[in-house]
């Protein structure tokens, strides 16, 4: 048997950077008239809509009705379900106040959903939730292809078997994926950041390239070429569809794994610039303090300091 090692892509390695993971946190059925307001979500929210129909409601967009297949995210702010626009709603602290996973509201079960969580890094998950729409709804012909996954997760769900809460939060991790790209792929051409660079045929291949392998010496001719296209045009593409010059998008990356690094262990500083390309420590902290304001050890004692206060209180 030959393993090979799958290349990178930029998608996955903001996932994985922005430690993005997906948990199944409720189950609830409703029917006749009812309706629940969420709270403003500390995480992303992912919820998948498995029988029935509602309504999601918001202060400042216009109602949206879901109907069995269509999956939404909520990356900020209340949100109401509802089997109507104007029916009564409820609090989902006092709805799941029984039970934190599963519930039931008004009258019958015709209406299911299931809704998760994804929890991402409380530094880099801006990455991602700052990228994202407020409400993002994709209905049941763009969820297609995540039909299956769906089914499986309702199975595994109610199963009780070995291993079903694991399962749970897999598949439910691979349907907001498939959620995400559904998103990528209804973008439109004027839209700027990251997310829009993945859809471009010559900013794709070069944020591919970076996040495969940020610690390389890469120039603007390099990645001109690898977009196939002049260094002025690429640099002006590529600005105008992810919002900053690729130079600049490349230090800043570079200076995003450099902290999460800081962060989460206790790896000398050389060597995570080092790591990252820098031939001495002088250009890693010079490209640092222009990111962050401070030094890379200053950066760490200060998060050390700060994390030990927080444990004091």
């Amino acid at each position: 048997m030959i393993v090979q090692t799958m290349p990178s892509d930029a998608l996955s390695a903001i996932l994985t950077t922005i430690n993005a993971v997906a948990l199944c946190s409720i189950s609830l059925e409703a029917g006749g008239d009812w309706g629940i307001r969420f709270a403003a979500p500390a995480n992303i929210k992912f919820n998948v809509v498995r029988r029935g129909s509602c309504w999601l409601l918001t202060a400042d967009q216009e109602p949206v009705q879901l109907t069995a297949g269509d999956c939404f995210v909520v990356t900020n702010g209340a949100f109401d379900l509802a089997s109507a626009p104007g029916a009564a709603t409820v609090s989902a602290h006092d709805v799941f106040a029984d039970s934190s996973m599963a519930a039931r509201l008004g009258d019958g079960s015709e209406f299911a959903i299931l809704g998760g969580s994804v929890r991402l890094d409380t530094v880099d998950g801006v990455l991602l939730s700052d990228a994202l729409p407020r409400i993002l709804v994709i209905k049941g012909g763009a969820a297609a292809p995540i039909a299956w996954l769906l089914d499986q997760l309702d199975r595994e769900w109610d199963s009780g078997a070995p291993g079903a809460q694991l399962m749970c939060n897999d598949l439910l991790r691979l349907a907001f994926i498939h959620v995400l790209r559904a998103h990528l792929a209804q973008r439109s051409a004027g839209d700027a950041g990251w997310l829009s660079g993945l859809t471009d045929r010559h900013v794709a291949p070069v944020l591919q390239a970076v996040h495969a392998a940020p610690e390389h010496d890469w120039t603007l001719g390099e990645l001109s070429r690898l977009a196939g296209q002049s260094r002025s045009s690429f640099a002006a593409r590529f600005k105008s569809r992810v919002g900053i010059a690729p130079m600049d998008y490349l230090t800043r990356w570079r200076m995003r794994l450099a902290a999460g690094r800081l962060r989460r262990g206790g790896e000398p500083v050389s060597s995570i610039g080092a790591a990252l390309g820098y031939r001495s420590d002088s250009a890693f902290g010079a490209s640092f303090r222009r990111i962050y304001g401070i030094s890379p050890a200053r950066y760490r004692s200060d998060l050390r300091l700060a994390t030990a206060g927080s444990a004091t209180h």
